[in-house]
Order: structure tokens, then sequence, then C-alpha cells
């Protein structure tokens, strides 16, 4: 597999996207493709000495800032390093492409160079959180703020392939998200939503509440990006604050603070299960090529993980799956 990573984009970039890649190439014979300004990155590559490593540097002379218009950036910046990325996996170049920066922008230049898979009206960001008994995939998580039920439609039929490729789940649980179990509760969105993916050819649970995602009720949680992208925000802060109070509250008695070399393993456990730098990204689903968005703030251990992800994203044909039962579904006319 080939991975193009944009290795200025981030708010660490590129000392962390570098040294993820470094860590990406000794665990793996893969082919990473650095994605950037070629005298900075040749820089940073020889801290890590990484001669004898399958990296290459593509060189792009622009960057996409962090507060840069989506649209604006892409039309302007035409050699930015997100851009030459994705242009990449456009022209057959490499497998997948990455990129930890502007996620609007990414999205952008994904539906830009890529364009969506026939059929597909809006690509969805998805992410697994974990929960009681695994993880639970949920999208979208906010490419789109505002949605059809044909939309949550797709998401779900996306979302179910993705978890069986990539997740390994053989028949998933598909959840939509609303304020109640009953058929009929929700808003007009998700109460016509709820009969569309009842049609489907999908192990549909019907309406799951919040709480249901991290007890692990659903497999597939389906919802609009404004919805899901208040999920997403409330579970990384529940999850900074429990781990935060845990050793706070530990540390005030001395007898259970002196306990935990014994306790270590349990902790490093769950600490890594809510950690975001474990997964790296989230997959754009609904895009014709492989795309990663990794969080703004990745270390380089992030960045490692976004690149298997888009390795496991790119090896297992989710694409060519999603076009397969978008067809069933027919053709989206809709010009968005």
């Amino acid at each position: 597999m080939r991975i193009a990573l944009d290795a200025m984009g981030g708010d660490y970039a590129p000392s962390t996207t570098c040294e993820g890649a470094v860590l990406a190439a000794k665990e793996s014979g893969h082919e990473i493709i650095l994605v950037g300004k070629e005298s900075i990155l040749k820089e940073e590559l020889a801290k890590h000495k990484a001669k004898n490593l399958a990296i290459r540097i593509v060189n792009a002379t622009e960057i996409v800032e962090m507060d840069d218009s989506p649209a604006l950036a892409i039309r302007q910046k035409k050699d930015s390093s997100l851009a030459v990325a994705a242009k990449l996996v456009a022209d057959g170049k490499a497998d997948a492409f990455i990129s930890a920066g502007n996620s609007g922008a990414c999205m952008a230049s994904a539906l830009l160079y890529l364009g969506r898979i026939p059929g597909v009206s809006r690509p969805a960001i998805a992410i697994s959180f974990p929960t009681y008994t695994g993880y639970c995939l949920s999208l979208d998580l906010g490419a789109n703020a505002d949605c059809k039920p044909k939309h949550l439609l797709q998401f779900a039929i996306m979302g179910n392939i993705f978890a069986k490729e990539v997740l390994g789940i053989a028949n998933p649980k598909v959840g939509l998200v609303s304020i109640g179990e009953e058929e009929g509760k929700g808003n007009e969105l998700t109460v016509a939503a709820y009969q569309l993916i009842k049609n489907a050819n999908l192990n549909f649970i019907g309406n799951v509440e919040g709480r249901d995602i991290p007890r692990g009720k659903a497999d597939v949680a389906v919802c609009d990006g404004f919805v899901g992208n208040v999920i997403l925000k409330f579970g990384e802060g529940v999850a900074e604050m429990m781990l935060r109070l845990v050793k706070d509250e530990l540390k005030k008695y001395p007898i259970a603070w002196a306990a935990i070399p014994f306790l270590w393993a349990a902790l490093k456990d769950l600490r890594k299960k809510v950690d975001y730098t474990e997964q790296g990204g989230a997959p754009l689903l609904g895009i014709n090529g492989a795309c990663i968005i990794a969080h703004g703030r990745s270390d380089s251990k992030a960045i490692k993980n976004a690149i298997f992800q888009g390795v496991r994203f790119a090896e297992k044909g989710v694409i060519k799956e999603i076009s397969q039962e978008m067809a069933k579904i027919g053709d989206d006319k809709e010009t968005e």
C-alpha cells in the first residue's frame, strides 16, 4: 500500500507527522509519501535517521492553515500539501491520503479531486466510540449539519459496510439516534429516516438514545452531522474528565495511590480504550477514494495509527461495496 500523508497539516506538523510516518514505516512494509515543503521535511526526517525506510517526499509549496476558508483554500492553494496528497490518490499514485489539517479543506479536497461514489449525495465522517462491549461506529460526525432522510439511509448503508469489512463485525446492529426508542419518536428527519432504514437490507434495531451508544446497544449509530458532532465533543470531554477525576481522587487516598502499580495494567487498558490517538483518525465515507481525517492535535502515535487505518480502509474494498449498494437504491439526483 502507498499512503499519502499531508505532512504540513496539524497543530504540531511537520514534526509529529514525520515522526508518525517513521514509526509506521518501521512497523510495516507500506510506502509512505510525505507531501509538503521538501527542504523542511528532509530536515525533519534527518532527525529520525529514516534513510533506509520506505518513505519518500513529494514537494508541495503551499500550506492550508487551520483558519483558512476551506472553499478559498482549495481554489487558491492548488499546490498545497493537502491538495497534492488528494491528487496523488486521484491519479492512482497513492492508495489513500491522510490529513490532520483543516478538516473542512480536507473534505473539500476529497470532493474536488476524488469525487463522490455514484449514488452518494453527501460524504460522512465516521468514528468508532468505545462501548461496554467493544466499539460503535457513529456517523455523520460533522460533515453535514443539515440532512434529509435519504442521507441518513446512505450513512446507514456506508456505516454497515465499513463495520463489516474494516471492523470485522459479521452482522452489524444499526441504530438511528433519536430522543426515544419508539418508532414514532424524534423530529421530522428521524421519523422519516426510520422508515427508509427499516425497509433497507440492514440489521436495523430501531431508534437508539445517546446513552445506548456507550452501552454498546448498536454497532453502527446513524445521525446528522450536527447531532453527531455534539456527541463526539461531549464524549471527548467526558473521557478526559473521567480520567482526570480518577487520578485526582486516587491522590486523596495515600493507600489507594500506593496501589497504582498493582492496578496499572487495568488503568492502562482503560486509558487506551478512550484515547483517540489509538484510532488515529476518522474515515470519510462516500468519497471515491480512501481518505482519513485525523485530529488537529494528533501526536506521532495518532499519525502512525491514522496511516494504518488508511491501509485497512484501502485494502478492504469498502468503496467497491458502497458503490454496489448505492446502485441498488438508485442514483441520487441531487446537485448539492
